[in-house]
């Protein structure tokens, strides 16, 4: 079966995107991954505004060929976040972490394509009901927020059989074998975050950057600790996966005790304003042990590309 391939509007020469991982994936990393031959991903995350994506656009330079990915209950928290989105003239636009997909028919009307992550054939085949262009097949691995249903393997693999539009793989792609896997079981691209988190071009702090070359993918685990210390209201079913830490052990399994807390929040505000990842949260998926050093954008694009050409 000849499975099909990403959009022409994304001009790729590898099939890589950055996942738009919010407080990492800003202007200069995307515009780094697209210079490479990928497309690079702006991301609005938990504190995604209007105000921070019109800052991280005006670090895009020259770079025309973008996408932008949003959180859906921050979009709808943010209501000019959308707006700006639309008028900035990404190549495509994802929204995640939301049943809504009414957002689909206005992204495709702005000219971008419209891409959603789903965590089950369930949710790819509404996605492909709703129009949606590309679906992210993103397994349980993947760092950050997600809902840890599937391995990728198993995930990409009835993914790929429920639609007739373009899968990207995600979750733990942390080198060239990685994609070359997903690809020869259908995928169209990589969707990948972790790699490109402690890039040099990414927002990822010095801290965090450590963190991830010390750790190893047995370090990470679920969590929605750091959500409920900081009273962000992400739905329960998606806990985000961190390197585990001094806060995370002690606060595990306490959730309701530390909603109440107010030190232990304080604690956490003054940790991430010192760069203290002993305390302060390092999202990375289980592919994290393959970084080993900071790099560029364009030397992560290379290692996974080399010699791997587009779907």
């Amino acid at each position: 079966m000849v499975r099909p391939a990403l959009p022409k509007t994304w001009s790729t020469r590898v099939p890589i995107l950055n996942a738009p991982m919010g407080g990492v994936a800003g202007g200069l990393l995307a515009a780094a991954v697209s210079a490479s031959g990928g497309l690079g991903m702006i991301g609005m995350g938990t504190a995604g505004s209007a105000t921070a994506l019109r800052r991280e656009l005006g670090l895009l330079g020259d770079c025309t060929r973008f996408g932008i990915g949003l959180v859906d209950w921050v979009m709808r928290r943010e209501p000019d976040l959308w707006g700006v989105a639309l008028d900035a003239g990404p190549r495509a636009i994802s929204v995640s972490f939301g049943d809504d997909l009414g957002w689909v028919r206005e992204a495709q009307a702005a000219g971008a394509t419209a891409i959603t992550q789903v965590f089950d054939v369930e949710g790819a085949r509404r996605a492909q009901d709703a129009g949606i262009d590309v679906v992210v097949a993103r397994g349980l691995e993947g760092g950050g927020h997600g809902a840890p249903q599937t391995a990728r393997e198993d995930l990409l693999a009835g993914v790929v059989q429920a639609v007739d539009v373009p899968v990207l793989a995600a979750g733990a792609i942390a080198g060239r074998a990685d994609v070359v896997a997903v690809l020869a079981a259908g995928a169209a691209g990589v969707w990948v975050g972790t790699a490109f988190a402690a890039c040099s071009e990414a927002l990822t702090t010095a801290g965090q950057r450590a963190a991830m070359i010390a750790a190893t993918g047995h370090d990470t685990v679920l969590t929605r600790t750091v959500d409920t210390a900081l009273g962000f209201p992400w739905p329960a079913q998606f806990p985000s996966r961190m390197i585990a830490n001094k806060f995370l052990r002690q606060w595990e399994g306490r959730e309701s005790e530390l909603a109440s807390d107010p030190c232990a929040r304080a604690e956490l505000v003054d940790a991430m304003a010192a760069d203290d990842t002993q305390t302060a949260p390092v999202d990375a998926g289980t592919g994290v042990g393959a970084i080993v050093e900071v790099k560029t954008a364009a030397q992560v694009v290379s290692a996974l590309s080399d010699r791997v050409e587009p779907a």
